[in-house]
C-alpha cells in the first residue's frame, strides 16, 4: 500500500527531522523534496546553493511551466515507486497541496516559533545563507515561495508543533504517521 504525505512548514520548523524519524522507524520510506529540482539546476552553475536563489528560481519555473511544475516532477518520481510511505517534503503552494490530495495523499504541517526556527537554521548549515541575522531570516520568510505555507498549514490534515524536545516531537510524528 502506498501512503503519500505532503509535508509543509516554515523554514527551520522540523521538516527534515520529521523525514529522518520516519525513514529510521518505518519500512519502505521514500523522501522527495520539492527543492531537489531547484537544487539540481543551481548546482549546474554554482558549487553551493542559497535559499535566496531557490526562492528566485521557483516562481520563474512556475510562471513559465505552470504553478504545479514542481509537484508534477515529484509525482512523476513518486508514481515510479512501489508500496511504502512517500513523503513529498516542502509543499509551498496551494496547487502543490491540491495535487497531493488529488493523488490520495494527506498534508502534514510542521511549525515552531520564529526564534526557535531561526536558531535551528543558523546552526544546521544546510544552505550557504543559513547563518544570517534574525532580520534577514524574517526577510527570507516573506519571499513568494514562503508566504502560502501558513495558509496551507491551516488546511492540513495534521498539524505538529515543534517547540519542545526532539523526543516530544518524535512522539508527535509517530501519532501522525499512525493516524494517516
Amino acid at each position: 500500500m502506498k501512503k503519500i504525505i505532503g509535508l509543509t512548514g516554515e523554514i527551520g520548523s522540523g521538516k527534515d527531522t520529521f523525514c529522518g524519524y520516519v525513514k529510521e522507524n518505518y519500512k519502505n520510506v521514500f523522501v522527495l523534496r520539492f527543492s531537489d529540482a531547484l537544487t539540481d539546476v543551481l548546482k549546474i552553475f554554482f558549487d553551493s546553493v542559497k535559499r535566496e536563489d531557490q526562492q528566485w528560481l521557483s516562481p520563474l519555473l512556475k510562471q513559465r511551466f505552470g504553478e504545479d511544475i514542481l509537484v508534477r516532477a515529484l509525482t512523476k518520481k513518486a508514481n515510479s515507486i512501489g508500496d511504502g510511505i512517500i513523503i513529498l517534503n516542502g509543499v509551498r503552494a496551494g496547487a502543490e497541496a491540491k495535487a497531493i490530495r488529488d493523488a490520495g495523499g494527506k498534508i502534514v504541517y510542521v511549525t515552531a516559533d520564529q526564534k526557535t526556527r531561526w536558531e535551528r537554521v543558523k546552526t544546521r548549515g544546510e544552505k550557504a545563507d543559513d547563518d544570517v541575522p534574525f532580520e534577514k531570516f524574517l526577510e527570507l520568510e516573506k519571499a513568494e515561495t514562503e508566504i502560502q505555507i501558513s495558509k496551507i498549514g491551516k488546511q492540513a490534515d495534521y498539524k505538529l508543533e515543534n517547540n519542545g524536545s526532539k523526543e516530544d516531537f518524535y512522539k508527535e510524528i509517530k501519532k501522525a504517521i499512525d493516524l494517516l
